[in-house]
């Protein structure tokens, strides 16, 4: 008998709960044994419990120390602040790792396109830090920390070396920011010593959009700080079909959280349509994390034939099916 792995399940609000049960079907039928711990975030969970993020939910968290993830509507301009981000800095979730890989048998403008994006996932610009100086004028705190800084870089290292990845540049705009950027980069400058395997480079962030976009194939593994990371973490999603087919993993020392990066797409909610990719290829990572490595890769080539085949695939990526028919064509490729 295999273990059971309790795993705290976040189905988000929008599209979330359909791709979510999608996707626990699909994991439920690879043989691995789960138990899922289901909680709200966001308004729903407001309108039911008065908070946005539940006590019940953080302490599933805390016990289960893995979650899974649909998305969250986050207000803009206002609203209760991003359960994401309230979730990384709450259980200090310090990496976020995304792989950036063409599925077979989907056609894009930049076929082989195989890129890893690592982004320190705590602190800088993105984490909203802003308070009001004097009326009309808004200051938004940029933190960079040694500590943060040195453990996200050794974090990449780490996996390029663990992976056979050969190849990191490091991203950031220290000719304007000297003091916050170059704090980020001799960080990284330090720990690659440690690695003279692995090539390390360094690019500017504006200099790395442009040449990403003419030749992306150039890179291997990014690493970059918050705000730039969740820049051309999406920027790298199109080279492969887009948001709604990419995974997302938010990794602690504590806690990880695996989730889809794509929006809850609230005008198509409830018309069985959504397809379920980014959050399924989520859902590999996480089985990774738990150390079941063959039902992860029985299920990412179940997925890739679901693709070549084309028979169940959903309308955003050529398709005919729904969401319920691209899972049960997946658990089909399954065997």
């Amino acid at each position: 008998m295999g273990k059971t792995h309790t795993i705290t399940l976040i189905p988000g609000d929008g599209i979330g709960p359909e791709v979510t049960d999608a996707v626990v079907r699909i994991l439920e039928a690879t043989g691995v044994k789960f138990s899922w711990e289901r909680f709200a975030a966001g308004a729903g969970a407001f309108e039911k419990h008065g908070e946005y993020i539940p006590k019940e939910l953080v302490a599933s968290i805390e016990r289960n120390r893995v979650a899974l993830k649909g998305p969250v509507t986050t207000p803009v301009g206002g609203g209760f602040p991003s359960i994401n981000v309230t979730l990384r800095k709450k259980f200090e979730l310090y990496a976020n790792f995304r792989p950036i890989k063409n599925l077979p048998g989907l056609e894009t403008r930049y076929p082989g396109v195989d890129l890893i994006i690592i982004r320190e996932n705590t602190e800088g610009l993105y984490v909203g830090l802003e308070h009001e100086v004097v009326p009309g004028v808004i200051e938004s705190l940029k933190v960079i920390t040694e500590k943060a800084s040195t453990r996200i870089a050794k974090f990449a290292f780490e996996y390029a070396a663990k992976h056979g990845r050969r190849k990191i540049h490091a991203i950031h705009k220290a000719n304007i920011m000297k003091m916050s950027d170059g704090l980020f980069l001799r960080c990284a400058r330090d720990v690659s010593k440690g690695y003279p395997d692995i090539v390390y480079g360094e690019h500017i962030i504006d200099n790395t959009c442009m040449q990403l976009v003419m030749n992306p194939y150039q890179y291997d593994t990014l690493l970059l700080e918050n705000l730039y990371g969740d820049i051309v973490s999406d920027l790298c999603a199109a080279f492969v079909g887009g948001l709604g087919l990419v995974p997302g993993a938010n990794i602690g020392a504590e806690a990880s959280i695996f989730e889809a990066v794509h929006g809850s797409a609230p005008d198509i909610a409830g018309k069985d349509i959504a397809n379920p990719t980014a959050l399924l290829q989520s859902a590999i990572l996480m089985l990774h994390h738990l150390n079941e490595a063959a039902a992860a890769d029985k299920l990412m080539a179940a997925l890739e034939k679901t693709y070549v085949e084309k028979k169940t695939l959903t309308r955003d990526v050529g398709g005919s099916a729904g969401t319920r028919a691209f899972a049960d064509g997946v658990i089909a490729a399954l065997g």
